[in-house]
């Protein structure tokens, strides 16, 4: 069932290249081989990539200067020009994304068909709500193609917390009578030991999804903010924090759009120490804060994080 998914992302990757373009075609435009690879080695391999990145981050490259990074960018507008589109434009666009299951019926109902793509889907929960093996099982069920015209595909795990675990996966791909071995080829894994080196992985996953353009469809990250409440504690680091995150959050949603992917994060729970003093009912909320709720995924009836405290029923569903 893999290999036959696997095999109808040929026709797929059509679809796929009208997403993006290379920026090899720059080359047409002025713009030398040199500074072409260096652009891909910062994990900026689209035309669309380059739009997205600010002049500033294009000056860090080693060797740009404001002159070169201008002429860069005046000739990915020669390419693609930037600017509005009609509704009906947009909604053409929109039907290039596709939703992957959880495993469980109920739950995708409730997520209005699965995990969307082109998006960011955050889950939050405390310890031992199942967050980490929902992220298992959509490691699983992202491989399934669907009726919906999903052909599946392969999958690329950050791991934070040292807390994947890929015996996890062969239960889970006995339960959809899938191959254990093929199962675990299909999973890409990547582990990040600081917030710096979780950001600069994310150069990494664009370069990869570049390469096998069409192939990877889903990318999850779990958790999103363990390692940054690591490496910046008190008040005093906090704006620094959330800058920080916003940029991750930033880089996540542009590559879910450049490579039409869909984003999957957990996130971790606080204890609010003021909230006893507004009459909470419960004291605990995300982390991250306002910029990580505006982050998260858009659904027609507004925006939606969701608790997996509030999904332990369905959790057992996906498990069990």
């Amino acid at each position: 069932m893999i290999d036959q998914a696997l095999d109808d992302h040929i026709s797929e990757n059509e679809e796929e290249e009208n997403l993006f373009q290379d920026v090899d075609i720059l080359q047409k435009h002025g713009i030398n081989v040199a500074d072409i690879k260096k652009l891909k080695g910062a994990g900026i391999c689209t035309i669309k990539g380059v739009q997205m990145t600010t002049k500033k981050k294009l000056c860090n490259i080693k060797g740009f200067s404001d002159t070169k990074v201008e002429k860069i960018k005046e000739a990915c507008q020669k390419v693609v020009a930037l600017g509005f589109m009609t509704a009906l434009e947009v909604s053409d666009r929109r039907k290039q994304v596709f939703k992957i299951s959880t495993g469980s019926i109920d739950l995708d109902k409730l997520l209005g068909g699965g995990i969307e793509s082109m998006a960011i889907t955050e889950v939050f929960g405390e310890f031992r709500t199942g967050k980490t093996q929902l992220s298992h099982t959509l490691c699983v069920t992202s491989q399934i193609p669907n009726s919906s015209g999903y052909h599946g595909g392969k999958v690329m795990f950050l791991d934070t917390e040292h807390t994947f675990r890929p015996d996890r996966l062969r239960p889970i791909a006995d339960r959809f009578n899938l191959d254990q071995n093929a199962v675990l080829d299909n999973v890409l894994y990547a582990r990040a030991y600081t917030s710096e080196h979780q950001a600069e992985l994310l150069d990494y996953v664009a370069a990869k999804f570049y390469e096998e353009a069409g192939v990877f469809k889903l990318l999850i990250m779990d958790s999103i903010m363990a390692l940054f409440r690591v490496d910046f504690s008190g008040r005093g680091e906090l704006a620094d924090r959330q800058q920080k995150l916003a940029q991750v959050l930033s880089r996540l949603q542009k590559i879910s759009e450049e490579y039409n992917v869909a984003v999957f994060i957990t996130n971790q729970m606080t204890a609010d120490p003021g909230a006893t003093m507004s009459f909470q009912a419960d004291p605990k909320k995300p982390i991250g804060g306002n910029i990580l709720a505006h982050a998260s995924l858009i659904h027609k009836n507004g925006s939606i994080r969701l608790p997996m405290c509030r999904l332990q029923t369905y959790y057992i569903l996906v498990t069990f």
